[in-house]
């Protein structure tokens, strides 16, 4: 293209263009504060409502988004003149190679699909799922995000989630917090037992029913070992676990008892 066509181009088309992309400028702005608003609208409604939980808000506003935002797309094609029907067509056309190329997503969305009907878990719950162990922070189209205890932000398949198992910590009002306790052999174990189970319930935040279980669990050749298993909700677990270990150090403290010797190893010279 020479100089002349350059410029005789942009002499009759070239204002017309620059106000052509002008507009769809102002239309993408406009087109997605107004799709936010449309979405945080309607994610007030529901909530309000009271009817469906926040998994399925945050699921059917995640559909709504991705639908109003191919509607704005369209919308700019045709600031521009292309024909939206022709891109379409163009978009049935190559519906096999997308669909091929785009396989394991599609996947995922109908896993997420499926999940929303099951309702495994819901936001907020604290499971193990993926492979991944936290808390459910949303459940979108195609991935589960999640927050491990260490506060990582931790996105998983839905498809590779719905295909393997998934633990629900939160499902049932209480979970079981597994510690143990060795204590010497010269130790009366009934008496071990017996402290245990009258200090483990003043614990903050460890139910008393069922009550915590406190037995003998296995021996060794330095004594034997006790479990100790209170229950508490999956909120409190962490901190249950932790003065548990600490109620058991006191108590065998307070009692005197000695530290368990760790037996030597005989080795052949």
């Amino acid at each position: 293209m020479t100089v002349e066509k350059i410029m005789d181009f942009l002499a009759n088309e070239g204002l017309s263009f620059s106000m052509k992309v002008i507009a769809a400028i102002v239309a993408w702005v406009i087109g997605r504060w107004i799709i936010g608003l449309v979405i945080g609208l309607m994610g007030t409604l529901i909530q309000k409502s009271g009817r469906i939980d926040r998994t399925l808000t945050e699921y059917l506003k995640s559909i709504i988004s991705v639908i109003l935002n191919i509607v704005l797309v369209l919308a700019l094609f045709d600031i521009f003149g292309v024909q939206t029907t022709s891109f379409t067509a163009l978009l049935a056309g190559a519906g096999l190679a997308i669909g091929t190329a785009w396989g394991g997503l599609l996947t995922h969305f109908a896993a997420g699909v499926f999940m929303q009907m099951l309702r495994p878990y819901k936001v907020g719950d604290f499971v193990s799922a993926g492979g991944v162990t936290g808390t459910v922070k949303e459940l979108g189209l195609f991935g589960t995000t999640i927050i491990t205890p260490d506060n990582v932000v931790t996105i998983i398949g839905n498809n590779k989630i719905f295909s393997d198992n998934i633990l629900n910590y939160s499902t049932l009002p209480f979970r079981r917090v597994d510690c143990t306790a060795k204590v010497a052999n010269s130790v009366n174990v009934e008496q071990a037992i017996s402290l245990l189970k009258s200090a483990i319930p003043n614990i903050p935040n460890v139910v008393s029913s069922p009550a915590p279980d406190v037995d003998v669990l296995e021996f060794t050749p330095s004594g034997p070992v006790l479990c100790v298993r209170p229950y508490t909700h999956t909120d409190n677990y962490w901190q249950v676990y932790f003065d548990t270990n600490r109620t058991i150090i006191k108590v065998f403290g307070e009692a005197g008892f000695p530290v368990p010797e760790t037996p030597e190893v005989h080795r052949k010279v």
